[in-house]
């Protein structure tokens, strides 16, 4: 039970934390540059630490990365509900980064190492995703009700406390004997190899619903409380869909495949409404619960392939928007869309 509860409680408040300080960013800092360096440098430590994780988890244990990473988010969520600076934001916002990188890979490993992982991975998706929609719905109610920014920070920080307390009193479930060090750098090479298709998916579909979420500010002009609930329900129609998918067998590569073709439908049509945000939301669930399926076949090295696949879907979110930003700058926005539709084309077609 503690285990659930650090797994799946612990994917919730760190995913919520994430997304409390969006509404509230002008609080931290004046201009959009900043605000989006507060923003991204989560996304930054995320990167940075998501990989080292899934292979210490192999080698130390999935919960003792877990439980650091519970203890990182919550010192990182602390700093920032004690202030508004810009500087220390920021810093603590890169720190809160690597606490999540340190959590997902390691929790990734341990569903898919269970017996059950298609359901499993079902639950922790679907709880990623709700996270992430009340994370951004709760702390913009909270911070209105109480006239405090870091209303919603206070709360989901000390939510974590919760999950990072069980994951401290919980006995490490037995796990495959670790490899050897020196087998680490090889076993790495070999999964980069052996499956690049599926971290070329990763960063490609996972970052097309950055780059939608990115562009639609500007291109719609639409308000801010709008465009909450566009990206709101794209993680909504993701939770559907892992829940769905996850509950039954299926073709996990022709499952890519169909999803990266209906993508471009997907980006094309939130072009015109953002009815779009729905198909891609839920095309995206289906990716990652069809992705983690198929790497559930690694067994003796499952940290390091769901560190590489935590690190390529962040990679996308990183990567993407940024590019697609320029083009739309450049060419503009139609021309962004299309480029977009015509990279989940690539995934599609290649293997």
């Amino acid at each position: 039970m503690r285990s659930r509860i650090t797994l799946f409680l612990g994917i919730f408040s760190v995913m919520a934390l994430s997304n409390a300080i969006v509404p509230v960013l002008p609080a931290f800092a004046t201009g959009s540059s900043w605000q989006g360096a507060i923003y991204s440098a989560y996304f930054l430590g995320a990167v940075v630490s998501t990989l080292p994780s899934g292979i210490l988890s192999d080698r130390y244990g999935r919960f003792a990365m877990m439980r650091t990473g519970l203890i990182v988010t919550v010192i990182s969520g602390a700093i920032i509900c004690m202030t508004t600076a810009t500087v220390p934001a920021l810093a603590a916002r890169f720190m809160e980064g690597i606490g999540a990188g340190l959590f997902v890979a390691p929790a990734m490993s341990f569903v898919n190492a269970d017996e059950n992982h298609a359901r499993l991975s079902g639950y922790l998706m679907a709880l990623m995703n709700a996270g992430l929609v009340l994370g951004l719905i709760v702390a913009g109610v909270l911070a209105e009700i109480f006239h405090e920014p870091a209303a919603g920070i206070i709360f989901f920080t000390s939510l974590t406390i919760i999950p990072a307390i069980t994951g401290l009193l919980t006995h490490e479930p037995r796990v495959a004997a670790a490899p050897a060090t020196d087998r680490d750098l090889p076993a790495f090479l070999s999964l980069v190899r052996e499956y690049r298709w599926i971290w070329y998916s990763s960063i490609v579909l996972i970052g097309i619903t950055g780059v939608v979420t990115s562009l639609y500010p500007k291109f719609s002009g639409a308000s801010s409380d709008i465009l909450g609930y566009w990206i709101a329900g794209m993680s909504i129609a993701t939770i559907i869909a892992v829940l769905i998918i996850s509950r039954f067998p299926f073709d996990e590569i022709l499952a890519i495949r169909v999803s990266a073709f209906l993508m471009v439908m997907g980006v094309m049509t939130s072009f015109i409404s953002p009815f779009g945000f729905l198909v891609l939301g839920f095309l995206a669930g289906v990716v990652m619960i069809a992705q983690m399926a198929f790497l559930s076949r690694i067994r003796e090295h499952q940290g390091i392939a769901m560190g590489l696949f935590s690190t390529m879907s962040y990679l996308g979110m990183a990567l993407l928007p940024f590019i697609a930003g320029i083009v739309a700058d450049g060419a503009g926005f139609f021309v962004a869309f299309c480029v977009t539709a015509i990279a989940a084309v690539t995934v599609g077609v290649r293997k």
